[in-house]
């Protein structure tokens, strides 16, 4: 390079530039090594989990394979989804793994709720498996593999506890490692706090700040970049450099400049109304109070794309006060039938009706994350279109525990890799597949919960049960994470991801000294667009 180009005119046109702008680093990361091929929108995760399970019978449509229509949701417990029944996906017949049962037969022995937490995410066993309440998984959990390969920097997933953070094992499925819990955040003002670090300069250099409220880095030095060219410099250098502006043009393509103090008025976020939202955890917690302003800040978080894998959690063991509901028991001994945690005894009087008042109000509030999600433009698109936002329920039927025929609803394409507006029946492709017996129990008529009905309300265990597993490595595709050789999930691969967890079998959980073994590598391809 020519004498006439000295070190400190070229560090500050070149080097320079990126140390003016700090979030070009993020931003290098997060469009270059976190974004999926192809480029464009960033992809994401964004999930929503609740306890208990549901009324399987009323909250499936009828049809299990092929088109839905809104007509198809209007007559289920989904009826809030109708609106965006063009953007839905109903993955039909899986199973999660590590199913607790009298018998020993799909699961470890620990406990309904424990070791089905702890395996949910992970496909991993739990240990010690004589804690009933303490034992946590094996293994690392879905949100942290595909975190550290999608984040920027790989940071940590935002995990958010509606309702404030609990941190037993019966509460938590997130584990940043094997035997480590982690918690998340529960305060509503903590997430909104460090979103509005974004909105303000503060501390930010001014370059900085010009990125975030919407100006490219291409822009920023663009004048350093010109009196770069006009040097007289070596052919090599002059490559050097067209290829350096190459690279900021691809890796600063997608500008957040909608990551603003406007936008989160917009969504009624502000310091008043997120401080108002914030509480204390509990059973008597008004969730009305937060769940629409936690899955705002979601949203929010999607915007500034502080982070692109998003778990969103409710408590178990609640008592429903609000929003038109009022019961007397928590909604665990609800999805009982009995009142308590106990198995077996006296229906609660109109306790199916009232687990239709539970799985009707979560079912609100999925529709209204996902109304927000497609209110807001991003590409050719919606926000919406650029993410896999799921609902998971921890089991099927709360009565009998069981985890085959397990309620999941996704919403967004994922920027075109999934399938939209139909139900894939995974276990057997037919679209007469159950929607289960979740009302065998204390129906009319009926005054008690037998040993018979605990088994009889759910599915019987060798019909839809593909293994959870599958999804789970067709969301870790869709959204850019990359296996090593073998096909586990590994920062720096290059392969398509086609295993996950220890175990995809649910009965070699019965034993977790069973060497790991996935019988059925892949992802679900009929899940694809292209599949």
């Amino acid at each position: 390079m020519t004498k006439n180009l000295t070190r400190r005119i070229f560090l500050r046109g070149l080097g320079g530039a990126a140390v003016a702008a700090p979030f070009l680093s993020s931003v290098a990361e997060r469009e270059a090594e976190a974004q999926p091929a192809g480029g464009g929108a960033p992809k994401r995760l964004i999930v929503l989990f609740t306890h208990y399970g549901c009324l399987t019978n009323r909250w499936f449509p009828a049809k299990s394979h092929g088109a839905l229509t809104a007509a198809d949701y209007e007559a289920t417990t989904l009826k809030h989804l109708a609106p965006y029944a063009s953007k839905l996906l109903m993955p039909r017949g899986i199973r999660a793994m590590n199913e607790w049962s009298f018998g020993r037969t799909h699961g470890q022995n620990n406990d309904p709720h424990t070791q089905v937490m702890g395996s949910y995410f992970t496909c991993y066993p739990v240990t010690p498996e004589s804690d009933k309440f303490g034992a946590k998984s094996t293994g690392r959990s879905l949100d942290h593999v595909c975190a550290e390969q999608v984040n920027p920097n790989g940071v940590d997933p935002l995990l958010m506890q509606i309702g404030g953070v609990r941190t037993d094992s019966m509460s938590n499925f997130s584990y940043r490692k094997p035997g480590e819990i982690f918690s998340g955040i529960g305060s509503p003002t903590t997430i909104f706090n460090n979103l509005t670090n974004l909105f303000g300069q503060g501390s930010m250099s001014p370059d900085t700040y010009k990125v975030v409220r919407g100006k490219s880095v291409i822009d920023i030095v663009r004048d350093d970049l010109s009196t770069l060219q006009r040097y007289d410099m070596s052919q090599a250098d002059k490559q050097k450099l067209a290829d350096w502006m190459d690279l900021l043009h691809q890796t600063t393509g997608t500008v957040r400049a909608q990551c603003s103090e406007e936008t989160a008025a917009a969504l009624g976020l502000t310091s008043q109304t997120v401080q108002a939202a914030s509480q204390g955890g509990g059973l008597g917690v008004d969730l009305s109070k937060s769940t629409n302003i936690m899955m705002d800040l979601a949203v929010l978080t999607a915007i500034c794309d502080q982070n692109r894998v998003i778990f969103m959690k409710f408590p178990g063991t609640m008592i429903f006060k609000w929003d038109g509901v009022n019961h007397e028991k928590d909604t665990h001994g609800i999805s009982h039938r009995i009142g308590t945690a106990f198995m077996g005894g006296d229906c609660l009087a109109g306790v199916n009706d009232m687990i239709a008042q539970i799985d009707d109000w979560y079912a609100k509030k999925f529709a209204y994350l996902v109304g927000r999600l497609d209110s807001f433009d991003e590409g050719d698109g919606k926000l919406l279109d650029n993410t896999a936002t799921v609902w998971f329920q921890e089991d099927s039927d709360g009565n009998s525990h069981n985890l085959n025929n397990l309620p999941i609803i996704q919403a967004g394409s994922c920027g075109g890799y999934f399938k939209v507006g139909q139900a894939v029946n995974v276990f057997d492709g037919k679209a007469d597949l159950t929607r289960g017996n979740s009302e065998g129990a204390c129906g009319p008529g009926d005054g008690d919960v037998s040993n018979a009905d605990l088994d009889g309300t759910g599915t019987p265990a060798d019909i839809a049960n593909a293994p959870i597993n599958k999804y789970f490595c067709n969301l870790m595709n869709a959204i850019g994470v990359k296996a090593g050789a073998d096909g586990f999930p590994a920062k720096g691969g290059t392969a398509e991801v086609t295993h996950f967890g220890k175990y995809d079998d649910t009965k070699l959980f019965a034993n977790e000294s069973n060497a790991a073994s996935i019988k059925n590598p892949g992802e679900f391809k009929e899940l694809r667009a292209s599949g």
